[in-house]
This record gives C-alpha cells, structure tokens and sequence, in this order.
C-alpha cells in the first residue's frame, strides 16, 4: 500500500548522531601557509559566560559553518586573519591565522593594523587566559634564527628539537610582557599538511600541560590538612592500642576524621581527575611528535620530563594519600566497631549468666515456698480436722482426737503436696499448648 502510494518510510537518526560524528572532526586547523603567524588562547569560561561568547564568535563565523558543529566554529576577522574556535569541557580555545606574515609583523604585531584589530577584538571575549600563545612559522632554519637575535628568549633555558618531517622549534616556554609565550619553528620543507598536524600537536602538547598543571596547587594546598588529618589518625590509633579513652568518644572522633576527608576529597577529585586526564594526553602528543633533541639545546622532552612530570606525580600521590588516609580511617573505625561489638557480647554473655543464675535462684525458691505453701495447706487442713474431731465423743471413735491427728499428719501433708505439684504440672502444660 505504501508503494502504491508514494510512501516511502525513513529510518530516523538518533539525536545525538550528528554530535558524535562531529566530535571526530573537532581540533581541525586549516593548511598553514609559510610563512604564518599564529596567535591562540586556551581560555576558562564560566557557564553563565558561554552563551556571550558564542554570541560574539558567531558574527566572525562563516554562514555555512553558523549552523554546523556546535563546538566548533570557523570565521574571518579581516583580509589577513582567519580563527577557529573550539568549545571544550573546561573553557575553550580561540587560534588565529594571519597571512600573509611577515617577520616585522610577528615581531611587532601591534604595528599591523590587521593583526592588532584580531587581537583587540579576540581580547573582548570572557574568561580568564590559561595559556596565550605568539606562533612564528618560517621557512627554515636561517630565517627562524635571524628572528630569534631578535627576540628576548631566555638563551640558558632555550628548547630546541627536531620533530618528524624536519620541522625544528624553538621556545624558553615563558611568559613575556606582552602576556605571551613564544614558539618559532622552521618548516624546512615539511609537507604543508603533515606541518599543520605537528604544529596543532604541538600547541596542544602546551594546551594541555597548563590545563593539567592546574592541579598543582591544588594538590599543594591539600598536602598541611593532609598532614593534619595523619597526625590525628595517629593519635587516635595510639589512643585506641592504649585503651585510655572511651569507645563512643574515639568513634565519634574517627566519624569526624572520616568525614574531613571525605570533604577534602570531594573538593579535590574533579580537578586530580582532570589532571590525570590531561596529562595523559600530553604523554601522547609527546610521543606523536616524535621529538628528537638538537646538540646544544634542551630537548623538548627532557623539558618535560624535568618540570611536567615531577609535578603531576605530586597530583597523583595526593590523591593516592587521600585515598590511604581514607582506607586507614575505616579499617581503625571497623577495629573499634570490633571492639565494641565483643565488648557488647561480652556484657551480654554476662547477663545471660546473670539471669540463669536468677532463674536457678529463683526456682528454687519457688520449690522451697511449694514446700512451706504444702506445710502450711496440711496446717490448716488438719487444724479443721482437730475442731471437727473435738465434735466427736472420745468413746464414739474408741481412740482420743489427737491419736487420730497424729496419724493423719503425715498423709496430709503428702496427700497435699502431690496435689498442689499435679495442678502445677496442668498448669504448665496448659500454658504450653496455647
């Protein structure tokens, strides 16, 4: 029926189809001319500033690409300068292209109209600056280092390496006046789009290493109430060994300790978590560069061996001694939680015996009343026999009324006591069945 009348059915995408497919084209750069400056930022905007700063990117971006991946953005600022923009977990990241370049234009940009009206504008977005950065890319070799005599890089910390295709760089990774570091790297012939690869890789392996450097203080910060919080674990567990304290008190002591931490460890663990992240991608940009030192120089990789890994090992031990902390407060806290548990059946045990020996106590008391309570029935009842005997002619009967009482006191008195154990035994019973 459906052929017969032009109905054909669609198959619906899912609705997150296209974002998932455009995460795999994010992070994208256009083919870098030689020679190119390039300016970018890394920036942390806060949730209510995202809707502002989409605002102002989307009147730079192209119309095609207005309507595209909601994370990415491409636009023209003027003649000379193109951008990308990039939304990320954590703020996002604005790269400026401005060709043609030359050397006096990088070396200085607030002289060109074009490049200083980019900046200017790129500098009206919100949020605050985790890395800026001034690209220089050249041609080769000779022309980068007649650019680094005039450039104020610090020569006793200067990195240079050889990355795959043969591209070289340059930094000292400092911040200058201006606010910016500094790269500048010679293309020495590298595929344009091999060279626009390493070059994003490379910015990226920068990016991410102040992202993951965040953590730092952080972690810094942690390290006294960390201190604190071993000092009185210490404490208590000397407290605990000596048994000089009580139980509810140390408890109540150690629910607080557990609890401190606890905070310390809800304040820390997103950015540790971070961290980790982002240090692992540095790891990897750094391999993906296929860095190789240079004579004379410092490696790129001994730079980062030096100052970027001691730092994150430092986020990963704290949290590996948050986490320590943590699981020694809960196992003192399970061994007090012991110790009161035995104490409590110990106390327990003793009021069971406690009341056997009441129980015992007082069933024979009961026997001994059943006993008296037999006696005194057999008083009484051979007390009515005595005045109904006296009723009675002594020689009617032949033998004298306390003859006669004599006789029956020893019946009597078994007579009633095997009563009153019969009626107790259907008593029993009685009470059982019910």
């Amino acid at each position: 029926m459906r052929r017969m009348t032009g109905e054909i059915r669609r198959l619906r995408d899912h609705e997150l189809r296209r974002r998932a497919v455009g995460e795999m084209h994010l992070r994208r750069w256009p083919v870098l001319p030689v020679p190119c400056h390039i300016v970018q930022w890394v920036l942390a905007v806060e949730d209510e500033e995202r809707a502002e700063e989409l605002a102002a990117i989307e009147l730079k971006c192209e119309a095609h690409d207005a309507v595209g991946n909601p994370s990415h953005r491409e636009g023209r600022i003027n003649a000379s300068v193109t951008f990308t923009w990039e939304r990320q977990s954590e703020g996002s990241s604005l790269t400026l292209f401005a060709t043609p370049c030359d050397e006096n234009g990088f070396l200085e940009a607030g002289t060109d109209p074009m490049i200083a009206a980019a900046i200017d504008w790129a500098q009206t977005l919100p949020g605050q600056v985790i890395r800026s950065t001034r690209v220089w890319l050249g041609k080769d070799d000779a022309q980068v280092e007649r650019m680094l005599d005039r450039q104020s890089l610090n020569r006793d910390e200067l990195v240079s390496s050889m990355l795959d295709g043969g591209i070289r760089i340059w930094s000292d990774f400092r911040i200058m006046d201006d606010g910016f570091g500094r790269l500048l790297v010679a293309a020495n012939g590298a595929d344009p789009r091999d060279l626009t690869r390493q070059m994003q890789r490379m910015q990226e392996l920068g990016n991410y290493r102040n992202k993951a450097l965040l953590g730092l203080p952080v972690a810094r910060e942690c390290w006294p109430k960390l201190d604190a919080a071993e000092a009185r674990l210490r404490i208590l567990a000397d407290r605990l060994a000596n048994s000089d304290a009580r139980d509810d008190s140390l408890l109540e002591e150690l629910s607080g300790l557990a609890l401190d931490l606890a905070s310390v460890s809800t304040a820390i663990s997103f950015r540790m978590d971070a961290t980790r992240a982002y240090g692992q991608i540095v790891e990897e940009r750094l391999d993906q560069l296929n860095v190789r030192p240079v004579e004379g120089f410092a490696s790129l990789v001994d730079f980062t061996q030096r100052r970027f890994r001691p730092a994150m090992n430092t986020c990963l031990a704290t949290n590996e001694r948050v986490e320590r902390l943590g699981a020694r407060t809960e196992q003192l806290a399970s061994l007090l939680r012991a110790r009161i548990d035995t104490r409590i059946e110990n106390q327990n045990a003793e009021l069971l015996r406690s009341m056997e020996q009441s129980i015992s106590m007082q069933a024979r008391l009961q026997q001994l009343v059943e006993g008296l309570s037999a006696v005194a029935l057999s008083y009484y009842v051979l007390g009515l026999l005595k005045y109904a005997l006296h009723s009675v002619p002594d020689d009617v009967l032949g033998v004298s009324d306390d003859f006669l009482i004599g006789l029956l006191v020893v019946p009597l008195v078994l007579g009633v006591w095997w009563t009153m154990h019969t009626l107790k035994d259907r008593l029993i019973k009685t009470s059982n069945r019910k």
